[in-house]
């Protein structure tokens, strides 16, 4: 064989060796790390969680990328995120979450909060991370309904139903586009998070109790646009279950469907709720009629509650629209006073002040009417609504009494807590500087209640609106 023979002989073992080298290079690449490479089949009936997972920690041994979900079902139990680690799912791909307990074995934060002992199971989990992502046209999907609830003594029935995503104590945290469905317990909680942006997301969350969208507890710079959600427990909910003080918020363009409460802040209030602005939003009835918790068109439109101590100082929500909740508006300062861990002395009564709720129309609401309340001795204060058409369903024929409206200081807090008010519209109790401007308000049946009552309210100013 002459030498040119020679030299053409080995082209193809050139293109050969080139090419394999290239393809690996891509695949393992710090921006493409596919599943499948590392064994994993995608074919939604063989558990894929240990190959995920060497993804996963491979492409953070490389100083951080891409792990790449193609085209697939892959059947998954608990994933540990890791830094600099973007999980990407294309579009096709769905990650799907086992229906068996064992695959999400039990994780206890690190950091104190109230949920520590009973909500330890996660599909996606991480804590003390940074610069972390959920990403792409691709679907997770929790499988929630084969996690049965044996109990409903709280906090039992919380036990071993696993959240779709968990993360805690991280910064630089990116989920977007994502579709979310099917979680056995809340679809996300984001837990003393910092710098969290959520854009373009879809949830459906009609699988089990708890089912809530997203679940903001104590994170500081927030931003959360253009998403949708549909939910039969709380959508878009803000909470303190720790020290940690939700802070610094931003919600804009969302489009909420809840059996319960459409834009809740509170429930959990220990370490309490600083500046948060929510604009140009849209409350719309469940595509699912058969609620597990809360009302078939949903029990609130906006709650902002402080019921464990804290504060809540600064809260903006503007440009809101809204179809059937029970409840538009209901502003609640009470004294549960639970406790976020045991060892801690038992929370003072907290503070709720400065609150603007603007340009709102809520159409088809329930009978129950709206609350401003606090309790004897704490009132809440400086509460400005304005601009707003409300058009209750209305037909009460024999009103409550106003004295027999019950102050239930230490009870769960809930817009239809009090029963039917005695005035259709407002009922504003215990209240220091309320002001009502621009607000029209109508009833679809003859009801025999005045608008707005009010008792124990200092500072009251209103224009172009209902009086007492």
């Amino acid at each position: 064989m002459n030498r040119k023979q020679s030299f053409h002989s080995v082209i193809p073992w050139m293109v050969f060796f080139l090419y394999t080298f290239i393809l690996t290079a891509c695949l393992n690449s710090p921006t493409g790390f596919f599943v499948t490479r590392f064994g994993a089949l995608g074919d939604g009936k063989n558990l894929d969680t240990e190959y995920i997972q060497s993804a996963i920690d491979a492409c953070a041994k490389a100083g951080g990328g891409t792990v790449n979900f193609p085209a697939g079902t892959y059947l998954s139990g608990t994933l540990l995120l890791r830094d600099n680690v973007n999980l990407h799912l294309q579009e096709g791909a769905t990650l799907l979450g086992s229906t068996r307990l064992e695959d999400y074995p039990e994780i206890k934060s690190q950091l104190r909060h109230y949920y520590e002992e009973v909500v330890l199971r996660s599909l996606i989990y991480g804590e003390n991370l940074s610069h972390v992502s959920i990403t792409g046209k691709g679907t997770i999907d929790g499988q929630g309904e084969a996690f049965v609830v044996t109990t409903k003594k709280k906090p039992d029935r919380y036990l071993d139903r696993p959240y779709i995503i968990r993360m805690i104590t991280c910064n630089n945290l990116q989920v977007r586009d994502i579709t979310l469905q099917n979680s056995a317990m809340w679809m996300q909680h984001y837990l003393a998070c910092e710098d969290l942006t959520i854009n373009g997301i879809t949830v459906f969350n009609h699988a089990n109790q708890n089912n809530d969208m997203i679940d903001i507890d104590g994170c500081r710079n927030v931003i959360i646009s253009n998403c949708s959600g549909d939910t039969d427990d709380d959508a878009l909910t803000f909470k303190s279950t720790s020290v940690h003080a939700c802070e610094n918020i931003v919600v804009t363009n969302c489009i909420l469907s809840s059996h319960c409460n459409a834009i809740k802040c509170g429930t959990e209030s220990t370490g309490g709720f600083r500046n948060i602005t929510i604009s140009n939003c849209v409350i719309r009835p469940s595509r699912d009629t058969v609620p597990i918790f809360g009302l078939p068109t949903g029990t609130s439109g906006i709650s902002l509650e402080i019921v464990d101590g804290g504060i809540m100082n600064g809260v903006s929500i503007s440009n809101i629209s809204m179809d059937g909740p029970e409840v538009p508006i209901f502003i609640r300062l009470g004294n549960r006073a639970r406790k976020h861990i045991p060892e801690v002395e038992t929370p003072p009564v907290g503070q709720l002040s400065n609150v603007l709720i603007s340009q709102v129309i809520a159409r088809n609401a329930g009978r129950t009417g709206c609350s401003i309340t606090g309790i004897p001795g704490f009132p809440v204060k400086n509460i400005n609504l304005s601009d707003m058409i409300l058009e209750f369903k209305g037909g009460v024929v024999d009103p409550v009494a106003q004295a027999d409206v019950p102050e239930l200081e230490d009870h769960y807090p809930e817009g239809t807590m009090f029963g039917e008010l005695p005035s259709f519209a407002f009922f504003i109790r215990h209240a220091e500087d309320i002001s009502l401007s621009n607000i029209k308000v109508s009833t679809h049946d003859t009801d025999k209640r005045k608008p707005v009552l009010t008792d124990d309210v200092k500072g009251l100013t209103i224009e172009n609106a209902p009086k007492p």
